[in-house]
């Protein structure tokens, strides 16, 4: 039997088996259903973009109403105003809740607010921001000016910026694919790196193993199992992709454009696949060192922390820093970037040189693990009974 049909025999039985387990079939089912509701509980909670405060005006104030919403604007709040007919019908909404606050006008320099019991923070400032406004306005009038010439003057006054580098502006939406990437990603190394894993335990356990080498190569048998499952782990990461793309822009989740939505599926898909390769073929070696499903987390944790530690800052420190040295140096180290680097693309912003940088690191690396991992799971998975020692399976013939 050739190379190519051995590891080709290896995986199709493991592709079979799998697509065939009714635990896989209802954990895909289970994550493209929880995808889905994702997607509707962020449209339910976002809101639709509606007002942060809703503020009634009796006529009286009604000039106020313009200066209001602006000075939310200012502080980053939408306000909505809402013109009540007299100041008794704006209390009773006030009273029932349909207001936040009730605008009467302005006295002495002081805003007259009504409020059921307290004022909420960001409003107030707000409102002190708008009552700010109208003292420089009533000092100006006195003073014989215009306050209209006045704030248009203020209001066309900017900064002069001049960046000596061009700067990028991460989009909400961008960050929260990236989020998603990464977490995607993650889960897909530990589940299916660690089936890769428990799969060659199993087989030791079982003595299958040995009816298996007898026909054909080590190498071959861990390459077959890891091409299986990768296969299979790749359907999945599709089924999420598209799932999650059409259900966010179906439920008006996601407005980004249909090309950039295709390319963080594309990005997650690569990323996915080198990074699976690289990790699956580390813990399958690792999993050869054990003879029992117990013992296979301890064997796996070297590794499962690097995948561990690249997550962490890939959702702990992006989000807030986008630009982070720090998160851009592990981008590349190939050890980290397929946790990383699919969270920076999926944002934007990531220089070409960086990116091509990152994957040809990965795939230079993978020849030697290939090499490293076939010698340790050589010298190791016919060895049952106690743990082999990583040094022992390195040194062994």
């Amino acid at each position: 039997m050739g190379s190519l049909s051995a590891v080709g025999l290896v995986a199709s039985r493991e592709i079979g088996t799998r697509f065939r387990s009714k635990a896989y079939r209802v954990s895909t089912a289970v994550m493209l259903l929880l995808i889905v509701v994702a997607t509707i509980v962020v449209k339910f909670f976002s809101g639709g973009g509606g007002a942060d405060a809703t503020v009634g005006v009796v006529p009286a104030a009604s000039s106020l109403a313009a200066p209001l919403a602006a000075s939310g604007k200012t502080l980053d709040q939408k306000i909505a105003t809402s013109s009540v007919p007299d100041e008794v019908a704006g209390r009773a909404k006030v009273a029932d809740g349909s207001l936040d606050a009730l605008l009467t006008g302005a006295a002495d320099g002081k805003l007259q607010v009504v409020v059921k019991k307290d004022i909420n923070g960001k409003l107030k400032n707000v409102l002190n921001v708008l009552a700010g406004q109208v003292a420089l306005d009533q000092q100006i009038t006195g003073l014989g000016g215009d306050p209209a010439k006045v704030g248009a003057a203020i209001a066309g006054a900017t900064v002069a910026v001049s960046p000596m580098e061009k700067p990028y502006e991460y989009d909400g939406q961008q960050l929260f694919l990236g989020i998603v990437t990464g977490i995607l990603i993650y889960l897909s190394l530990m589940i299916n790196g660690q089936s890769v894993a428990q799969g060659v335990v199993e087989e030791k356990t079982s003595r299958v193993v040995e009816l298996l080498l007898s026909t054909i190569k080590p190498w071959q048998l861990m390459a077959g199992k890891v091409l299986g499952i990768g296969t299979v782990g790749l359907v999945q990461m599709l089924l999420i992709g598209v799932v999650g793309v059409v259900s966010a822009r179906a439920t008006g989740t996601l407005d980004l454009s249909v090309s950039a939505a295709v390319g963080t599926v594309v990005w997650l898909i690569v990323w996915y696949l080198l990074g699976f390769f690289m990790y699956a073929i580390v813990f399958a070696a690792l999993g050869a060192l054990v003879s029992r499903q117990e013992d296979v987390g301890g064997a796996t944790m070297p590794a499962l922390m690097l995948v561990i530690a690249g997550y962490l800052v890939g959702i702990s420190v992006l989000p807030s820093d986008p630009s982070n040295s720090f998160a851009e140096v592990l981008s590349i180290i190939p050890v980290f970037a397929p946790t990383v680097m699919p969270i920076r693309l999926a944002m934007g912003g990531v220089p070409v040189w960086e990116a091509v940088l990152s994957i040809a690191l990965v795939i230079a690396l993978i020849p030697a693990l290939i090499w490293l991992a076939a010698r340790i799971y050589r010298n190791a998975v016919m060895r049952t009974g106690a743990k082999v020692k990583l040094r022992d399976a390195l040194r062994a013939a």
